[in-house]
């Protein structure tokens, strides 16, 4: 999409649409540049091409000082591309508006995100996150936890291990969650137990939100919720400690969440973003795999198809009532 055509949305269209994400914030922006000799030293982009680039690293509970970490990656492609690297540290609304306005050229989305910034930026996914936590290698799942002591039991099919959640109290991660929300009600809808993401109240009998994975799970062991929905790799510490860990078990598993990746806004030409998507590709060598490993615990990125890598959470989104 043109720069013309992108300010035509107007920041007013824009929230519209981005809304139901997190408050954009922007902030600790460092711009990590090559000194004048590397960059004199390296490949040059083409003439006509990029002169500077502007990632976007989205804030996670997992990660810490994670400005420095954006920093050395930052610095890693700026000498890889001989051009000044700035890396932003946004929430994900932030990191799609900057964007759809011109002000970033890469970012670091999850999928529903990276769906919306198709939608107003026609930026798309190239590379995908792997982790050793994610069941798919870049797909993981979304559970449904329980207390150790809770009487709800694995059945052994889908539909008769939820409807025992008739009644009870559950506790979903927040409303704009792939695997804490969207596809645990994508897997009622589909069984059959509720119509929509609008009508949750008519089957469960209390519905919450604990904000992030932590308190999620945390309501459970607490007693104040008899089921939570998260990610898979949330059983496990920084988000929950081993203690809390031993008080849980999962009730039930949904696959095929698709993994967090990398977009690339359309105005990048395209010899430009094969050169950025092959240097990214190099921090999955082993002399610079700990600087992708420092960001968000990601082992290696590989490249995916937009549409493929994103079509479950995209039927998801419209069989439960959202606009992708």
């Amino acid at each position: 999409m043109s720069v013309s055509k992108k300010f035509l949305l107007g920041a007013g269209a824009a929230l519209v649409a981005l809304t139901g994400l997190t408050v954009s914030t922007l902030s600790g922006m460092q711009a990590t540049t090559a000194n004048s000799t590397a960059s004199q030293q390296a490949p040059r982009l083409l003439a006509k091409g990029l002169k500077t680039l502007t990632i976007i690293f989205p804030s996670r509970s997992d990660s810490t000082d994670l400005q420095t970490k954006a920093n050395a990656v930052g610095a890693f492609l700026s000498k890889e591309l001989g051009i000044p690297v700035k890396a932003q540290i946004g929430d994900d609304t932030a990191a799609v508006e900057s964007l759809r306005a011109n002000r970033a050229d890469v970012a670091f989305l999850s999928s529903r995100p990276a769906l919306k910034a198709e939608q107003l930026a026609n930026a798309r996914l190239y590379l995908a996150e792997v982790r050793d936590n994610y069941s798919g290698r870049y797909t993981y799942n979304s559970i449904f936890v329980v207390s150790n002591k809770s009487t709800l039991k694995t059945r052994n099919n889908a539909k008769a291990t939820l409807e025992q959640l008739k009644g009870k109290k559950i506790a979903f991660t927040s409303p704009t969650s792939g695997s804490g929300f969207i596809f645990p009600v994508n897997e009622l809808v589909k069984q059959g137990f509720v119509p929509d993401k609008e009508k949750l109240d008519g089957f469960f009998g209390q519905v919450a939100y604990g904000g992030n994975y932590s308190k999620a799970l945390q309501a459970v062991v607490r007693g104040q919720a008899d089921v939570a929905v998260v990610s898979e790799y949330a059983m496990f510490p920084p988000y929950i400690t081993a203690e809390e860990k031993n008080q849980l078990r999962v009730l039930y598993k949904i696959s095929g969440v698709p993994a967090h990746g990398i977009a690339i806004d359309d105005d990048v030409p395209v010899q430009d973003r094969e050169r950025i998507i092959n240097a990214l590709l190099k921090l999955n060598q082993s002399q610079n795999n700990q600087l992708l490993r420092n960001l968000y615990n990601s082992t290696e990125l590989v490249r995916v198809d937009h549409n493929r890598h994103l079509a479950p959470v995209r039927e998801a989104l419209q069989r439960i009532g959202i606009q992708p």
